[in-house]
């Protein structure tokens, strides 16, 4: 558990995080996420309209160890069918325009299977196929999590549509415009975050030592509309 001081869980025999290479000069990597329940601003009282907060206190919402579909892609297809109308290099061509909009400004939303910079939300697990740096894969699956998790409806998007501007609902298509990441561990960047498929080539600099175990942690943050006052 990086973010939480360290400790480990015994879960039990799992796969662990691992990188490898072949005879053909391709990285490939694995990573499981642990996705954390952290509600800062509720916490800081930055907002006092308390029906724009979302309270509680910290928990762990999401352990990829215990989900099969994390580390087998065809369980993943269950979650993510449409993953195949995007495996192709027209489409991941298209990725091109959503990395450099996210260079330069915000990611696009209509480019829903592009993670930037990072490589293709698809497939929902934890599988890296050409890993070019650890942080930018740390943070490409720690992006595919906040999207499988809008698609299983434990993230809710708020919004402004008609009525529902007030409401939360589900939303299974990520609104990439709507998030930023921020690093906290191993080395916290205290001064800037990053929308989602933005290159970490801006600020990965001496945050990859030699003897890293590629143990990284990142806040998220989400925007959220409301009118309640």
């Amino acid at each position: 558990m990086v973010n939480l001081g360290g400790f480990s869980i015994n879960l039990g025999k799992i796969g662990m995080g691992t990188a490898r290479k072949d005879d053909k000069q391709v990285n490939g990597a694995f990573y499981h996420v642990h996705w954390y329940k952290y509600p800062l601003t509720y916490w800081l009282n930055i907002i006092t309209s308390a029906g724009c907060l979302e309270g509680g206190d910290m928990d762990i919402a999401y352990l990829s160890e215990i989900d099969p579909t994390w580390v087998d892609s065809s369980l993943t297809t269950i979650l993510n069918p449409e993953a195949i109308l995007f495996a192709n290099p027209i489409a991941q061509g298209a990725c091109a325009a959503d990395a450099l909009a996210s260079a330069f400004h915000m990611p696009l939303d209509v480019l829903f299977w592009c993670g930037g910079s990072h490589g293709s939300l698809y497939p929902f697990n934890g599988q890296v196929s050409n890993e070019s740096s650890p942080l930018q894969s740390s943070v490409l699956v720690s992006e595919r999590m906040a999207f499988k998790l809008h698609r299983q409806g434990q993230i809710m998007e708020s919004i402004g549509k008609d009525k529902a501007v007030c409401y939360e609902y589900p939303s299974p298509i990520i609104p990439k415009e709507r998030w930023r990441y921020q690093m906290v561990n191993m080395y916290p960047d205290s001064g800037q975050c990053h929308p989602l498929g933005r290159s970490v080539m801006r600020w990965e600099a001496g945050k990859n030592p030699p003897n890293s175990r590629k143990n990284y942690g990142y806040l998220m943050w989400r925007k959220r509309n409301c009118v309640f006052l």
